[in-house]
This record gives C-alpha cells, structure tokens and sequence, in this order.
C-alpha cells in the first residue's frame, strides 16, 4: 500500500532502465536513500526529463511512498532550488562529481537522518551562491561529513596535533606504532579544518601540492571508517581541475 508523501531530496544517481526509463538513487529528507522508477525520460514530451536528474540536483518530491522497500514512484518533482553557478563552474562542477561519488558510497540505510539531509542539503546550497574561491570547500565538508558518519577527529585538550592517528581518529602527541598516521603540517591542517566553516573557507592558506596531500589522507580516513568505501573515480579529475 503506497501513500503520497512530500519531501525535499538529492539526486546521487541514475541508472538506466530499460528503453526509455531510468532508475533514480535519491537522498531524501523524509525517508533516506531511496531509488525511484521513472518512467519515459527519453521521450520527446517526458513528464519528468533526465535534466532533472543530474547529480546531486536538489529536488522537491511529492512520491507514492510504500514502506515495505523496493522501487518507489514519483508524483511530482522539480529543481528547488535551481543551481545557478555550481554546473558552470569548472571547480565547483568537478567538486560537485567528487561529493557525489563521496555521499553516495557512505549512504547506506532506508532511514530518516534530517541532521545529515540538512547538512548536505545546506552545504550544497552554499556551494552554488558562494563567490570567492571554493578550492578548499572539499576538505571542509569532508572533515565536518565524519561528525555524521560517527568518526569525528578526537581532540584532548591536553595533547598537541602533532599527529593524527586515522585509524582511532584521535590527535596525539606520540607518533602511533602503525602507518595509518598524519604528520605535521597536515595533521594541523585538519585540525584547522575542524574549526571552519564555508564562510571562512579561505582562511586555510594552502599550496595545491599540499591540498593534494591532505586530500589522500582525508581520502584515507573515509576508506578505513566506511565499510565498502571502495575506491574513488572522482578525486583524479578534482586533483587535476586544483592542479598540483
């Protein structure tokens, strides 16, 4: 038994279907990550066309919403609000792919989380109105992504960020005994991440070969928290886009 049911979502991706529909992944505010059939998107008078659909589009919903899983189906749709920079702008479309392939891979339950939703829905927003330079926009929402994922950095007050231990995710002033471990300036880096906002982005002076390698270590991080993280497509084109 299904129910109309409003709610804000975010697109992640598409899969297509066969001859003219497609499947659609959708981060939604209501009801987590839900995949959609749509329908004759490919069709000259589509009621819902693939534009529509394109990563991490931000969207409002009305579905016919059914609890016992599955493919769900969409009602009415529409981009709200409307990107008005982000696809135009070769730093922030290339960071728009790279959180794409990000958010997905750590996105994993059916289930309601309006504090995530609201975090990425909001950090996206952002993105798209800012006008300064996004180039560190990536690390930020990475590092404060983890809050919501349960492997926020550790800080002790008492202890230096000398090193950042990534598999305990703690700062320490005694190098671990493993390798999976940050080293000064870049354990500084994150902790400076830690204490910014977008709004204040540019305040992390950095060179592109230092992002780059503080990159690979945040990278390094999601692979030993989130089960399956698997490999990352995307950060080679971002990489190249920042340079290095």
């Amino acid at each position: 038994m299904s129910a109309l049911q409003k709610t804000r979502g975010i697109v992640l991706r598409t899969t297509n279907y066969a001859e003219s529909s497609m499947v659609v992944f959708v981060f939604t505010e209501q009801f987590g990550l839900q995949s959609f059939i749509v329908n004759g998107v490919r069709k000259p008078k589509a009621k819902f066309p693939a534009s529509l659909f394109q990563p991490l589009n931000l969207v409002e919903m009305v579905i016919y919403y059914k609890n016992t899983g599955g493919l769900q189906r969409i009602s009415e749709l529409r981009n709200s609000p409307p990107y008005t920079s982000s696809p135009f702008h070769l730093i922030k479309s290339s960071i728009l792919q790279f959180l794409n392939e990000v958010i997905y891979k750590c996105l994993k339950q059916e289930t309601e989380e309006p504090q995530l939703f609201s975090f990425v829905y909001n950090s996206l927003q952002y993105l798209d109105v800012y006008q300064g330079s996004p180039t560190n926009f990536h690390l930020i929402f990475l590092v404060h992504l983890a809050r919501f994922l349960g492997f926020y950095p550790v800080v002790n007050d008492e202890l230096t960020n000398e090193y950042f231990d990534l598999k305990d995710a703690v700062f320490t002033n005694v190098r671990p005994m493993h390798s999976q471990v940050v080293v000064q300036p870049y354990s500084g880096y994150i902790s400076q991440l830690m204490q910014l906002n977008f709004e204040h982005m540019e305040q992390l002076r950095i060179s592109s070969a230092e992002r780059k390698v503080l990159l690979h270590a945040l990278i390094n991080y999601y692979e030993l928290h989130v089960d399956n993280f698997g490999k990352l497509k995307s950060f080679e084109v971002l990489e190249e886009v920042l340079g290095a």
